[in-house]
């Protein structure tokens, strides 16, 4: 009955928040609206290259020559592949007991995780911020752009992957651009500002960490965040990465 109660109440938020849109096809459940992220941020970091599987393979080392006094020793020859996201750690990036989040969202692939204002918005993974928001410049009833987000932070995992939360009501003292942040610590608290539709929620998009002209539409999402964060929720590490990466490759962070 709970779990009844908390769905409708989820889909009932999603109508209002982000503004208003549509839903996915047929007689799904309407999509939360949306008219999301932004773009000026107060501090940005350095620009990061695109999302990708980081591999290592190192120049092969062989051994000296062999003297008539010494046994030849084989030349040897190392490949080492690494990749980041067999090695990230994921948390839910709002940490409540009573939060929910719909499948869907209107114009684009993002989602609204519904929580009482002031809960503490944590870090999807580790990594480094990118950009954070101090100020809530948007305006009501202006047209979709980069103040969409109030407050906001993003951060670029170390699996290569950018994560975006906005709306918030404020973010953490010491949360700024090129600051490293762990897995699962605060960067914020859940809140309503610029376009919220003045719902308590966290606006929360995936994409590569992209830069320049128009990158508020690469980073307000990109790629649904559904799948992985019902794993997350459930302790799971489903990671976004392959998804992220093959988003990259066909569309140039060009959103």
């Amino acid at each position: 009955m709970l779990v009844r109660r908390t769905f409708a109440l989820v889909t009932v938020l999603s109508l209002a928040a982000c503004g208003s849109g549509g839903g996915v096809g047929g007689s799904a459940v309407a999509a939360p609206a949306a008219v999301e992220p932004t773009t000026v941020a107060t501090a940005t970091a350095a620009e990061p290259s695109p999302v990708a599987d980081v591999t290592t393979n190192p120049v092969p080392s062989t051994s000296p020559a062999p003297t008539p006094s010494a046994t030849p020793k084989p030349a040897a020859t190392t490949t080492a592949k690494v990749t980041t996201a067999a090695k990230a750690k994921y948390v839910f990036p709002v940490s409540a007991s009573n939060v929910a989040f719909h499948p869907t969202h209107a114009k684009y692939p993002a989602t609204d995780i519904f929580a009482a204002c002031g809960k503490p918005v944590v870090a999807t993974t580790s990594g480094v911020v990118l950009e954070i928001s101090l100020k809530d410049r948007y305006v009501k009833g202006s047209p979709d752009g980069p103040y969409n987000g109030g407050l906001f932070v993003s951060i670029r995992g170390d699996d290569g992957v950018r994560y975006y939360g906005s709306h918030l009501s404020s973010v953490l003292p010491g949360i700024r651009a090129g600051v490293r942040v762990k897995a699962g610590q605060q960067l914020g608290k859940v809140g309503k500002t610029g376009n919220s539709s003045g719902v308590c929620h966290l606006h929360y998009g995936i994409s590569p960490p992209c830069a320049g002209k128009g990158d508020w539409k690469v980073r307000r999402g990109v790629v649904w965040p559904a799948t992985y964060l019902t794993s997350w929720r459930k302790k799971g590490q489903k990671s976004p990465v392959a998804a992220v990466t093959a988003w990259n490759k066909k569309h140039h962070c060009s959103a």
